[in-house]
């Protein structure tokens, strides 16, 4: 079905005479709103931009449409933790820090985006990587340059020296790159300055590290790393220049502090417990659970714990099934939960593999389905614009064959993707760099 749809909208929308508008006939829409699914409607779209949802199919006399009258159509997912400038490829990180650049990120990142989009996401927000390098890609994506999802960018995080981010931790002291310095906090001060920094270079959010993780060498993720004071500057500073501040953290203390103290979401959050939950909902903090890296580190610590940094394997072993038990006990609890992976140690793409690990936690299909859409517009703060299929939000729209409330990972095989009223994806064939309509920056 999507590889017909693929033939006839692209020779449709690169003809001479290019419709002014698309309408798409979908078969079951799940709007992203919490909503019933509606049956047999007529989603118009103009330029990048859904003009109406009515009932019924329909199409103004000069439209062009596009028929997945037999499809279940949502909106352009959204995954709220990515690293999109790096992946896991089976090598030994600890030499990989030392001998490869950001210029080697620049040059795979590229097809990093595009399989995420082809996968469905049309919207990330990146958690963590080079400040300049995801900047670049975000405003690449943003005018068209490259093919790629919406972005929202933190750049580095800011770490406690010694803490989760320091990348000097485990090496010959005598090691030491520019940039590995540049996000180290200690004390309020340095914070101000480096949200400040950021802001001046163009990221959009501030992730900090109060806590220790997994992927890093000799820190705890049961300890607090940060002290308050610098939490707060963080998240005083970033506030007051308008940006969300996204906190890793696992230890229950750490995440109780951070919480209290005003960060907008924590990730990965694995000893929250009973405790934690009413601080989140009076403080309407988001958990962002990111499930997917928890079960991929964990089957790599069993299988081949020298691909982890040293300390990691037993770490992982420890914190990644406490993720999973979290999610199920903060979702019941009442606690917001919006969809993130922490992808880059699955292939980039596969981020929807995630649904499924929400649902077998406790999660039920359409509440998975509505933390990748409407809770993660909200968490990161645009859902006049993402997240939902209505009008004057753009015209990020997928498809799958089948009942995603039945069996979410159909998630996992989407056939159509559309971003900004352009066709990225239709069936098992992408169309090409630029997708089949230009419709300006997007």
């Amino acid at each position: 079905m999507f590889k017909t749809i693929l033939l006839a909208t692209t020779a449709a929308l690169l003809s001479p005479a290019m419709a002014a508008d698309i309408a798409i006939h979908a078969g079951r829409l799940i709007d992203g709103t919490g909503a019933a699914p509606r049956n047999q409607v007529t989603i118009l779209v103009h330029d990048q931009r859904i003009v109406s949802v009515t009932p019924g199919f329909t199409a103004p006399a000069d439209a062009q449409v596009i028929d997945l009258s037999g499809a279940t159509v949502l909106p352009g997912l959204i995954d709220t933790h990515v690293h999109i400038t790096g992946q896991f490829d089976g090598g030994d990180p600890i030499r990989e820090m030392v001998t490869e650049t950001d210029l080697s990120a620049a040059y795979k990142t590229p097809a990093y985006a595009r399989a995420t989009l082809e996968g469905g996401f049309t919207t990330v927000r990146d958690v963590g990587g080079s400040t300049d390098l995801v900047v670049a890609m975000k405003r690449a994506i943003a005018s068209g340059e490259i093919a790629g999802p919406r972005m929202w960018v933190a750049g580095s995080p800011l770490s406690p020296t010694g803490g989760h981010g320091d990348a000097h931790s485990g090496l010959d002291p005598a090691l030491n790159q520019p940039q590995w310095n540049e996000p180290l906090v200690d004390g309020a001060d340095s914070a101000i300055r480096i949200v400040r920094d950021h802001r001046r270079r163009g990221v959009d959010l501030i992730k900090i590290m109060p806590s220790g993780g997994v992927l890093s060498v000799n820190d705890d993720p049961n300890l607090q790393l940060m002290s308050d004071a610098e939490i707060k500057a963080v998240v005083e500073t970033a506030h007051a220049l308008g940006m969300k501040v996204a906190a890793h953290i696992h230890g229950r203390g750490a995440i109780e502090h951070a919480v209290a103290l005003g960060v907008d979401s924590v990730e990965h959050g694995s000893y929250a417990g009973p405790e934690s939950y009413p601080l989140f909902k009076s403080h309407g903090a988001y958990l962002v659970p990111t499930l997917l890296i928890a079960q991929r580190v964990v089957e790599i610590a069993k299988t081949h714990p020298e691909q982890l940094p040293p300390s990691s394997a037993a770490k992982a072993l420890e914190v990644g099934p406490r993720l999973q038990k979290n999610l199920g006990d903060a979702y019941k609890a009442g606690v917001r939960i919006a969809f993130g992976t922490d992808q880059g140690l699955v292939p980039h793409g596969k981020n929807a593999g995630e649904f499924k690990l929400m649902v077998a936690a406790g999660v039920s299909p359409s509440d998975a389905i509505l933390a990748a859409t409407r809770n993660a517009a909200d968490l990161i703060g645009d859902s006049a614009d993402i997240g939902s299929v209505q009008p004057g939000r753009y015209a990020d729209i997928i498809a799958v064959t089948g009942d995603p409330l039945a069996d979410v990972s159909l998630l996992e095989h989407v056939g159509f993707v559309m971003k900004g009223g352009t066709v990225y994806r239709a069936g098992d064939h992408d169309t090409g760099a630029g997708g089949v309509r230009s419709s300006g920056p997007h």
